[in-house]
């Protein structure tokens, strides 16, 4: 009798369930047709026009348009001549850029927060309002400020003048800082084997330039604009903190350094890598401060590739090889965030091995 009665208990739980999954995916279903046709399939497109030799009129689906493999992205990488070149300007440009933004504003973010989440700190809401204001104002907005500020007569200059420094019409200036530090240490002609070796169309010379002293005024402005986002990142992941936790490690003796080291920066480790993951993709996808500011000038100092792809799309008509610069772009941020997922991933602190237990107390 058990058995008999078990099968229609059975099959209602499955009706049930059935029933409730299907109320779930009714649910989501607008959700779902939103992202297929406004995401999936933009992107699909996109792929496809990278391997096509679209030339941006009429449908990139037409019988018209061929399909030429990977001859968009072996021009880009390998071609040798002046899109490849283009191309390797911007991944050096863009490489110093994230070298310098993701670090600067993730310590400076952390230290914001730090400050803000004192106890003893009056006026906790204005500091926190001003450090956010400028990530909510708008970017072309900011860049046309910072054009301002950074011209040879501006503000910044003017500041520089007071400790004695005639500083440069910044957004003009072309040449790399590392360039310039090895000017002054009275290096003026590149090594030979930097001169004659490079990678993706540009010297190896070109490469180790450092940002120049235009990009360098596009990092301070980042820098301003993001660090008061990631601030309240860090700020909820502090309060989340227990008190006690510290309070116990200050009765054990420990300085406030080490419950940082210790205690802090481990507990932070999630929000650590929000912050990073965030700052890489959008450092590596930068755009609209350049397109309003420079557009990749001076002397190509400031190229992008998001700027790039845009450029040869919608200037040049070239879609296929704009395309194929956004699907490289793509592949870069990946392979970033996966090697700083390695980075910052959860370590173990016992050795596997020593895990296994045998009876109730025994390791082996």
């Amino acid at each position: 009798m058990t058995a008999v009665a078990a099968g229609p208990v059975r099959r209602r739980k499955y009706r049930s369930v059935t029933r409730r999954n299907g109320a779930g995916w009714v649910f989501i279903a607008p959700a779902v047709v939103l992202l297929v046709v406004f995401l999936v399939v933009p992107v699909l497109m996109a792929l496809w026009v990278s391997f096509s030799d679209w030339r941006g009129r009429g449908s990139p689906l037409a019988a018209g348009v061929s399909f030429v493999g990977f001859k968009n992205y072996s021009t880009l990488l390998l071609g040798g001549g002046l899109t490849t070149a283009d191309l390797g300007t911007s991944l050096r440009n863009n490489f110093y850029y994230v070298l310098f933004v993701v670090p600067v504003q993730t310590v400076l973010s952390l230290v914001l927060a730090f400050l803000v989440n004192r106890r003893m700190l009056r006026g906790k809401g204005f500091f926190r309002t001003a450090y956010y204001f400028p990530s909510v104002t708008s970017s072309v907005a900011i860049t046309v400020l910072w054009l301002f500020l950074f011209t040879s007569t501006g503000a910044i200059n003017g500041v520089l003048g007071w400790v004695g420094w005639h500083g440069p019409n910044w957004f003009s200036e072309p040449s790399g800082l590392i360039h310039l530090l090895l000017g002054k240490l009275g290096v003026q002609q590149p090594p030979g084997p930097l001169a004659n070796h490079g990678f993706v169309g540009i010297s190896w010379w070109e490469w180790l330039a450092g940002p120049s002293v235009a990009m360098t005024a596009f990092i301070l402005m980042a820098v301003f604009t993001t660090s008061g986002t990631f601030m309240l990142l860090f700020l909820a992941a502090l309060q989340s903190i227990p008190a006690d936790v510290d309070e116990a490690a200050m009765m054990d003796g420990a300085t406030a350094f080490q419950r940082f080291r210790r205690i802090t920066v481990p507990m932070l480790r999630p929000t650590i890598f929000t912050v990073v993951t965030l700052g890489l993709i959008g450092c590596w996808q930068v755009f609209d401060q350049i397109y309003t500011g420079t557009q990749g000038g001076p002397g190509k100092t400031t190229l992008t590739p998001a700027f790039l792809s845009y450029q040869s799309a919608f200037n040049e008509q070239k879609w296929g090889s704009g395309a194929a610069v956004a699907f490289i772009l793509f592949v870069i941020i990946v392979v970033f965030t996966v090697l700083q997922r390695l980075v910052l991933r959860e370590r173990d602190t016992v050795p596997r091995r020593k895990r296994f237990v045998r009876g109730e107390g025994g390791t082996r």
